[in-house]
């Protein structure tokens, strides 16, 4: 049965609650796609005691529709492009590599802005935890577990509250295991199965990720 979460910070308890296995595991690392998989990821990161960092996709929108997506792109520029969205570009066009370079630009920009001068989590040998809050259509998901792959990770694992059919069914061709709390058979938008669904801001991703790293730095103390 099917219900709405109250918020993200819910969704990533209950997330958690079923993830227990890989708490405290010294190979694993939870990567959250911003903005709104930082809240989620950050609940999920604290329960299972496991360091948080994000992995940032960014979606190739058509020219003539910008939410339309070509494809995306992803941190260690992994690239996936939707075929049947690219047939309906002209002969010979080159909006999706100025769209590429566009994109690929925002996102070092934003990865900047959210870890600033600290290097990426190394992620050769490692199990990923690829959280979101939702999926959809899976093209941003499937973007970052290519990107994953491409950093040599050992296991990828994808954990969200709720995704479409369609969508876990793609993302399981890809990944090693999906965790999946919900998938309505009704399907419209992530945001329906949530009661409170805000914009999650740049500020919030920088302050989740500092309190991530400062809260698994002084666990690994004690």
């Amino acid at each position: 049965m099917t219900h709405r979460f109250l918020d993200r910070t819910e969704a990533g308890r209950a997330l958690a609650g079923v993830l227990t296995r890989y708490r405290a595991s010294p190979k694993a690392v939870v990567l959250a796609l911003p903005r709104g998989g930082v809240p989620v990821g950050y609940e999920v990161a604290s329960a299972l005691d496991l360091p948080l960092d994000v992995l940032v996709v960014r979606k190739l929108g058509m020219p003539s529709q910008p939410e339309l997506a070509m494809g995306a792109v992803a941190s260690g520029g992994a690239v996936v492009l939707n075929d049947d969205v690219l047939r309906y570009l002209p002969r010979g066009s080159d909006a999706v590599e100025q769209v590429k370079a566009r994109e690929l630009q925002e996102l070092a920009r934003r990865e900047e802005s959210y870890r600033g001068d600290r290097p990426a989590l190394q992620m050769s040998g490692r199990t990923a935890i690829l959280v979101d809050d939702g999926l959809a259509t899976g093209a941003t998901m499937e973007a970052a577990v290519r990107a994953l792959r491409n950093l040599d990770a050992e296991r990828i694992v994808v954990a969200v509250p709720v995704a479409s059919i369609e969508a876990r069914e793609r993302i399981a061709a890809v990944a090693d295991e999906v965790v999946c709390l919900q998938t309505p058979p009704f399907f419209s938008a992530v945001g329906q199965w949530y009661e409170r669904f805000d914009q999650t801001e740049d500020k919030e991703v920088r302050e989740l990720l500092a309190l991530s790293r400062a809260a698994f730095a002084a666990g690994s103390e004690t």
